[in-house]
């Protein structure tokens, strides 16, 4: 039998592999979120009555629509990115990810001459 060390590259292949396959169909799909947590702290911080749980509950499931309505409409890298940047630090928001992807999809049709050398947008 071989040496563990020596089936380890194969085994680590074979790992990402695997991994992979799971990780691929979820981008074909708009992420479920748990945006419990997020409303309730958005709620707590709100400055005006007027934006309670219920208010960010509410734009929450429009953000949601509007994802399941225009997903095709993204790019794998740019699903792959604005799901995992909305996930950073705290709870997912699905308003989050549509700003991300409404900002990186009009990103990437700009034509090439808006940009200068150092990638920022010319005004």
């Amino acid at each position: 039998m071989p040496a563990l060390s020596a089936l380890r590259p194969a085994l680590i292949a074979g790992a990402l592999m695997l991994a992979g396959t799971q990780v691929a169909p979820a981008a074909d799909e708009v992420p479920r979120f748990n945006i419990g947590p997020s409303c309730k702290a958005a709620a707590t911080a709100a400055v005006t009555a007027s934006r309670d749980e219920k208010a960010c509950t509410a734009d929450e499931n429009t953000a949601l629509d509007k994802l399941k309505q225009d997903w095709s409409h993204y790019n794998v890298n740019q699903r792959g990115h604005c799901v995992r940047l909305s996930s950073l630090g705290g709870s997912p928001s699905y308003v989050e990810l549509l700003t991300c992807l409404e900002l990186a999809k009009a990103a990437a049709e700009l034509p090439d001459e808006s940009l200068n050398r150092g990638g920022m947008i010319e005004r």
